[in-house]
């Protein structure tokens, strides 16, 4: 079994924001306005302008290092959106490429307090490919940083034990605890769907085998 490198590496974060900034922002700038205003899956209540202006204003949060009282709350969520709602998308989508590429050098210098962050906006741009129909949902170019951030937060964390055998990756990886009273619940199947399954998000059908724990056992964001 591979056993990804638990050492930090404070320019992966930031790595994983630039590979999906350099795939997602040619494909929303190709979207005709409709798109924006379709209903996303992942986040019942949002639209795909919703998921990009939240993701926005989490980064641009990060770069001003703006943490208030009740920050990333489902209100403080709202209110984000808000203040964005007479913006045109393309100035939503202009202030997502900046932050996605100024929140890097500051992931990378807070010691990994921030890295979470970094995923959850990965995970959100695979809510919206998902929607608009584009390859490379919880996947695509920045999916091996992703799993080594996703290890490294679900053993800091102490979560549930799990072996992954998955399908496009060459070694079986271990996520959760390292140390455990019982063996680790086992997955096959692929990346993408592991991803889907530790976010919390809808799955897509493909087949796959979860032994030793339930679905919602992984969810990370619940």
């Amino acid at each position: 079994m591979t056993d990804v490198q638990e050492v930090r590496d404070p320019e992966l974060p930031g790595r994983l924001l630039s590979l999906e900034r350099d795939a997602l922002i040619p494909l929303l700038r190709s979207r005709p306005d409709a798109d924006f205003a379709l209903p996303t899956t992942a986040c019942p209540g949002w639209s795909v302008r919703d998921v990009l202006a939240h993701c926005s204003a989490a980064l641009i949060r990060v770069v001003e290092g703006r943490f208030e009282q009740g920050v990333f709350s489902p209100e403080s969520n709202d209110r984000d959106i808000a203040e964005r709602a007479a913006w045109s998308n393309a100035q939503v989508v202009d202030e997502l490429e900046r932050a996605m590429t100024e929140a890097g050098p500051v992931i990378a210098d807070a010691g990994g307090a921030l890295d979470m962050i970094a995923l959850g906006e990965w995970v959100h741009a695979g809510d919206v490919r998902d929607v608009l129909g584009a390859p490379g949902a919880y996947a695509g170019a920045g999916l091996p940083d992703a799993l080594t951030l996703l290890v490294r937060i679900t053993r800091e964390r102490d979560h549930l034990p799990l072996h992954a055998d998955l399908d496009d990756v060459d070694e079986p990886l271990r996520f959760g605890a390292p140390v455990a009273a019982s063996p680790p619940a086992r997955y096959i199947g692929d990346a993408a769907t592991l991803v889907r399954l530790y976010a919390g998000r809808p799955l897509n059908g493909d087949g796959y085998e979860l032994a030793g724990a339930r679905e919602g056992d992984l969810n990370i964001f619940g």
